[in-house]
């Protein structure tokens, strides 16, 4: 085991990412923010706290999103889905994608196929804590990420948050 982010960097991090977004999108006010359910939710969390401290909280338009169903890789199992938690239109607005870790892409591409059914969106930008890089299957890339790594197929990145693991960092695996 590697860890990749102590607690202070990865505070220092979602901070970062924040400011990019920020910076990117001033006022906020044709952006919306998506978490994808259950692991992208604890960093889009975080970052939506920070973009209320650096603009007014009520123009933040904040989602959590659900792919289970629009998933391609993982049919031959029971899923129990997440909620999904949307109560705007998407139409005509920059989403901003929140992950913590894009590896293949096929979580992203999920999100894609499942953000329509909520409208056609201007644009989507895509924000990630951690990018594997050289292991993708779609052409899919962060437009803000928090580090990217090289990894190998056997290793796994772990994101641990405080509410379910009782500690914050990021972890490589080796299996």
């Amino acid at each position: 085991m590697k860890t990749i982010l102590s607690e202070k960097q990865l505070a220092l991090v979602v901070k970062r990412l924040s400011h990019q977004i920020h910076e990117n999108h001033l006022h906020l006010k044709d952006t919306v923010i998506i978490g994808i359910q259950p692991r992208g939710v604890n960093l889009s969390n975080r970052i939506v706290n920070e973009l209320k401290l650096l603009s007014a909280p009520d123009s933040i338009k904040y989602g959590k999103l659900d792919i289970t169903f629009y998933r391609d890789d993982v049919r031959n199992e029971l899923h129990v889905a997440n909620k999904t938690d949307i109560p705007f239109s998407i139409e005509n607005k920059n989403v901003i994608i929140i992950d913590d870790v894009l590896y293949k892409g096929r979580t992203i591409r999920a999100a894609l196929d499942a953000l329509l059914d909520f409208g056609r969106p201007a644009k989507v930008e895509l924000c990630v804590l951690i990018d594997r890089r050289f292991s993708r299957e779609f052409p899919i890339q962060g437009d803000y990420v928090g580090q990217s790594i090289d990894t190998i197929f056997s290793q796994k990145v772990k994101v641990c948050w405080k509410e379910k693991d009782s500690r914050e960092c990021v972890e490589l695996l080796d299996n």
